[in-house]
């Protein structure tokens, strides 16, 4: 789902952007810096987290603290670094209207919006305020105690996992789908994402490819002891439950790898849409399968073009990458081969 182009912020309203930042080497907090400076000139105001501004030292930057209140009124949260940065960043937008623009300086970074290559032309389509904002999915969790009251709960942008707090033992879990049961089986735990996440961990727990703008939830089982555990798609709207029984393994929760919840003996688990959605900024008008042809490195030529061409022949080399939207050869004929070098999701 699309905002459309952010036109509103150049109405004369004065305009913050928040920077998260990756400051633990070296060439970010320089690349951070010189963007600061071309915001400041451009009369936009940047913020700096209380706990980076020291080592970003930007002269003029707004120093807030690091919580809840750090990007409200913010137009932008621009951040520097990997997917890690990225979700911690969301935890600082989720409270105001500030989408997230990721710079990537990570190892895959699918949810930055691009590449350091490529920062000018972000920097400029903030400043021009040429960029559409897309409405992410979240999910939100409950923790229930064995009475049924709520204990706690948090939110993700990626995924919640539910599991076992002991690595010797297996994890007996109950899921249940809109208040029916559904199955029950031991595992090692249970993974629920959202489509933005369908690529992070609940992929390499063999989950589906879910492009962000299908609204859904996903239930990926890890590890599970079960002829029948396999990933599941579900509205949308559903609640999804695992339930722990009182003489099993102890459970844990775990919001994006960073906001960790126990679960009591005999509680259980309930996840569900986020009333609010994470906004996130695209300059790039880049498809999500084409980001992850460049992200994963996908053969779109096809095997046909890429056999041996007789015996100790190999098919002849591709001029140029096809994921620098270049043109490849195939069988000894130039072909035009759209890619997607620069973004992720």
């Amino acid at each position: 789902m699309t905002d459309g182009i952010a036109a509103a912020w150049g109405s004369g309203r004065a305009r913050h952007v928040l920077l998260a930042v990756h400051t633990g080497r070296r060439d970010i907090v320089d690349l951070a810096r010189s963007s600061a400076d071309r915001l400041t000139r451009a009369g936009i105001t940047v913020r700096v987290l209380d706990d980076e501004a020291p080592d970003l030292a930007i002269e003029g930057a707004e120093v807030v603290p690091a919580d809840a209140e750090a990007a409200r009124g913010a137009e932008i949260v621009m951040v520097f670094g990997g997917d890690g940065t990225f979700l911690r960043a969301a935890e600082l937008a989720r409270y105001s209207n500030a989408a997230l623009m990721g710079v990537n300086l990570g190892r895959v970074g699918f949810l930055a919006e691009t590449e350091p290559e490529a920062v000018e032309e972000t920097l400029a389509a903030i400043e021009r305020c040429e960029y559409s904002v897309e409405k992410r999915l979240a999910i939100e969790v409950d923790v229930l105690d064995a009475s049924g009251s709520v204990v706690g709960g948090t939110w993700a942008l990626n995924e919640i996992s539910v599991e076992k707090a002991e690595r010797s033992r297996v994890l007996d879990v109950v899921l249940g789908v809109d208040g029916r049961p559904l199955t029950s089986f031991g595992c090692d735990g249970i993974l629920f994402a959202t489509p933005t996440g369908s690529t992070a961990y609940a992929f390499s727990a063999g989950g589906p490819v879910v492009w962000p703008d299908v609204e859904a939830l996903l239930l990926v089982p890890t590890n599970a002891h079960a002829l029948f555990a396999r990933p599941l798609v579900t509205s949308p709207d559903s609640v999804l439950t695992v339930a722990v029984p009182p003489d099993g393994n102890r459970a844990r929760v775990s919001a994006d790898g960073r906001r960790a919840l126990d679960v009591p003996d005999g509680g259980r688990v309930e996840v569900r849409r986020a009333a609010r959605p994470v906004r996130i900024a695209r300059v790039h008008p880049t498809s999500f399968g084409d980001r992850l042809v460049a992200k994963f490195g996908l053969p779109v030529r096809g095997f046909r073009d890429a056999r041996p061409h007789g015996p100790g022949r190999e098919a002849p080399p591709a001029l140029r990458n096809v994921l620098a939207r270049d043109v490849v050869a195939a069988s000894g004929a130039a072909e035009e081969v759209t890619g997607a070098a620069d973004d992720d999701a």
